[in-house]
């Protein structure tokens, strides 16, 4: 099975819809993804994701878009502090590098800005989700791994319209990184392309490969 996640377009945060430049983007993303041989479409709830994934659904003839709740964006701040920057969990990782802390230390929710910071506390989400999501696809964790209880080695491609926070936490839990690790790795581009491959072997136990992490030349001309 191969599972590509795509963020959305430039977004209007306030609307939760695609902006001018979103649209264009979406749009060419949907022609890039073509040659993937998808299956099937995913979306987050959020306007702005179901937008980017409308692109794609109508350009390749995939008329439904399933929607998965748990792939909506995360959240940052505290109840009183909501997306204040002070607990920006990407900028957050970079001043965590600049004063010698370990990223990938299991004690990274105890470190500054992740610690009361509701993006924990939803990347976390995801990443238990993701493991229910994957587990009714035919692939349950069992420690750090997946094994694949599928009954065949039918090979499917299914396409996830998502965020940038949301990505991240997915990727965390199932290439088993850190999600702070993850946020100074990679800061998702819109309409940026990553794949992922489970073994498609009926009982094998493996963690998946990372085939593409962001790609977003598609974007060049726009």
């Amino acid at each position: 099975m191969r599972i590509i996640l795509i963020r959305h377009g430039d977004p209007n945060y306030e609307k939760d819809c695609l902006t001018e430049l979103g649209h264009k983007q979406a749009a060419a993303a949907a022609q890039r993804l073509l040659i993937e041989g998808i299956d099937e479409i995913y979306s987050s709830p959020q306007g702005r994701a179901m937008q980017t994934a409308e692109y794609f659904s109508k350009a390749s003839g995939i008329k439904d878009i399933h929607v998965l709740d748990f792939i909506r964006e995360i959240r940052y701040g505290c109840e009183d502090e909501l997306y204040e920057e002070k607990w920006h969990p990407w900028k957050g990782a970079d001043e965590l590098m600049l004063t010698g802390h370990d990223l990938q230390s299991e004690n990274w929710r105890e470190y500054p800005v992740y610690k009361g910071n509701f993006a924990t506390v939803d990347a976390d989400k995801i990443g238990e989700e993701a493991d229910k999501w994957l587990a009714s696809l035919g692939y349950v964790r069992e420690g750090l791994y997946y094994r694949n209880k599928r009954p065949n080695d039918q090979q499917k491609t299914l396409a996830i319209f998502c965020h940038g926070g949301a990505s991240s936490s997915f990727l965390a839990r199932v290439l088993n990184q850190t999600f702070p690790y993850m946020c100074a790795l990679c800061h998702f581009s819109h309409t940026g392309i990553s794949v992922l491959r489970f073994d498609k072997t009926p009982g094998s136990l493996a963690m998946p490969v990372l085939e593409l992490l962001n790609d977003d030349r598609h974007l060049r001309d726009i």
